[in-house]
């Protein structure tokens, strides 16, 4: 897990792990913890000698998040404002193309098929020629594009939640040979 040097007002100075955040602001003195939901955990001091302690509560606190709760998506949840199709995210068309060999024109559907740690890749999913295209083979063709767009997103969401929790494990090992 990716960690970071934060010193606070005091010139305390602290690794802080990402998904804690030091608030800082008039009374309020201690470590937010944004993962699953938001908690503060307060230093309960003024001039920040609690701040060690509040941060060991909250990376504790984040470690049992890491554990039990899915890792956060970064995958867009809906279609941007200016698609201007009814399609759902990561699906694009329908496309259609000129074949060179025979000239005739054919129509298919562009998924952006999502992977954790990777570029993603690109799926196409054909529906038919323009001789053969019908109503029934476009919504079949965008079931399949469907399908195929939800199984990427769940095998990036199984991914991201493995390593965000190897991460965890990592640093729960670190802290205990400290």
């Amino acid at each position: 897990m990716k960690l970071r040097d934060v010193v606070i007002f005091s010139g305390a100075r602290f690794e802080v792990p990402e998904g804690i955040q030091r608030i800082d602001h008039r009374a309020t003195h201690g470590w937010q913890l944004r993962y699953g939901g938001t908690k503060l955990f307060s230093d309960f001091t003024p001039d920040g000698s609690g701040a060690a302690r509040s941060l060991d509560k909250a990376t504790r606190e984040l470690l049992a998040r890491i554990a039990k709760l899915p890792a956060p998506s970064k995958l867009q949840k809906g279609p941007s404002e200016n698609k201007s199709s009814d399609l759902p995210v990561g699906i694009s068309g329908p496309i259609v193309r000129t074949r060179h060999a025979t000239g005739l024109r054919d129509c298919s559907f562009l998924v952006s098929v999502p992977r954790y740690g990777q570029t993603p890749r690109r799926r196409t999913v054909y529906i038919g020629t323009e001789n053969t295209y019908t109503p029934e083979k476009y919504h079949a063709a965008l079931a399949r594009a469907i399908a195929i767009r939800q199984e990427a997103e769940e095998a990036y969401q199984r991914a991201a939640t493995r390593a965000k929790r190897a991460a965890g494990r990592e640093l729960r090992a670190a802290r205990k040979t400290s």
